[in-house]
């Protein structure tokens, strides 16, 4: 199929407002006054009808001062060779985590089997002892 071969479907668009010998000039095809003659409604109007979100009890607060961390457990730490200094970069950098947020905290989750020196947020007592069981250190950023 070439572009001078194209051929036209034969239906045109409706223009709309170009004059009242065009059928559809002045009011452009929506009557006079009323809702179905105005060009928008507004969100969540439901006809006079008390809306949806007005008629669902509200529930809860969401509290704007949390700090939401990203979780590592020490099984996924075993990815890492003996010695090596693992940093919430190179946690990103290793895809462990796909955010920091607020900050890294390390959960006792699984065993550890080698010896890191981790640097997070935070640990867990469970995941800090683990880690200097396991011969590594901790360190508190």
């Amino acid at each position: 199929m070439k572009l001078h071969e194209l051929t036209s479907t034969g239906k045109r668009r409706k223009r709309v407002g170009r004059g009242n010998s065009s059928g559809l000039g002045k009011t452009s095809g929506r009557g006079q006054k009323g809702q179905k003659a105005r060009s928008k409604v507004r969100v969540g109007f439901e006809g006079g009808q008390t809306p949806l979100f007005k008629r669902l009890p509200k529930r809860g607060f969401t509290n704007v001062n949390k700090t939401a961390y990203a979780i590592v457990n020490l099984e996924t730490l075993n990815k890492f060779e003996d010695g090596t200094e693992v940093t919430p970069e190179l946690l990103l950098e290793e895809r462990l985590i796909n955010n920091v947020k607020d900050g890294v905290k390390v959960l006792a989750k699984g065993e550890l089997e080698k010896s890191l020196t981790v640097k997070a947020q935070k640990f867990s007592v469970a995941a800090k002892e683990a880690i200097e069981a396991a011969g590594g250190k901790t360190e508190v950023i």
